[in-house]
């Protein structure tokens, strides 16, 4: 494995224990504050798209050095940062956060749909054929 992708999935193991601890805390020791605060819902859809991004940091964790390797290093930093920003602020919104951050949250979302234009740019390198065999 070369150097370079130890740091992504360190980040990914990282972000994979949190998602499933912030899930985990949802369902049970803030299931209370959440349903008073009707944010049950926005929690569960920050751990769901935290855990789908978890698993996309490791896939660009995973990549070899080859012609794609700078092409999914970036993505993995956008699918990182998205994780802050669009999980991160809805958590922080469910728990009362300050009202400012739902407008930052689909910056996260678009720091998610970057990440994976840059995945299916890497495939269009590749190859130039992403569907060919």
């Amino acid at each position: 494995m070369k150097p370079t992708t130890q740091p992504i999935l360190l980040l990914a193991g990282l972000f994979g224990l949190a998602g499933v601890t912030l899930g985990a805390l949802g369902a049970h020791a803030l299931e209370e504050t959440l349903a008073g605060r009707e944010a049950t819902a926005s929690w569960n859809t920050a751990v769901l798209y935290h855990l789908v991004h978890t698993a996309a940091l490791l896939a660009c964790g995973m990549t070899g050095p080859g012609r794609n390797g700078r092409l999914t290093r970036w993505a993995a930093g956008f699918f990182a940062g998205g994780i802050l920003v669009f999980s991160g602020s809805i958590y922080l919104l469910s728990l009362g956060g300050p009202r400012f951050l739902g407008p930052i949250t689909p910056v996260g979302g678009l720091l998610f749909m970057v990440g994976w234009g840059l995945i299916t740019a890497a495939a269009f390198r590749s190859s130039g054929k992403p569907f060919a065999s």
